[in-house]
């Protein structure tokens, strides 16, 4: 994963592929990511797998642990009008 890559985050399940590939490209296992974010290592493993119960603190402590950079854009000049037109999280 290049340090320039820029990736639209879709679902729940990209997000956690994000950051566990990003925890796993530092050479983090869950547990010492855990202890930086105050939760066990299962925690870690479930919300690898469960990234939609992220709460915002705790993602973005993550993304700085594991050296990624959050950012929000509007999607390519067709912003979603309705809750209907959101991706499912």
């Amino acid at each position: 994963m290049p340090a320039s890559q820029t990736q639209p985050l879709l679902t729940a399940a990209q997000l956690g592929h994000w950051l566990r590939s990003a925890r796993k490209a530092r050479g983090l296992t869950q547990a010492e990511v855990g202890a930086r974010l105050g939760l066990s290592q299962n925690r870690v493993s479930h919300l690898e797998l469960h990234a939609d119960e992220l709460s915002l603190r705790q993602l973005l402590t993550w993304c700085a642990v594991v050296g990624l950079e959050l950012g929000v854009a509007e999607r390519g000049g067709a912003a979603a009008t309705s809750p209907a037109d959101m991706p499912e999280w």
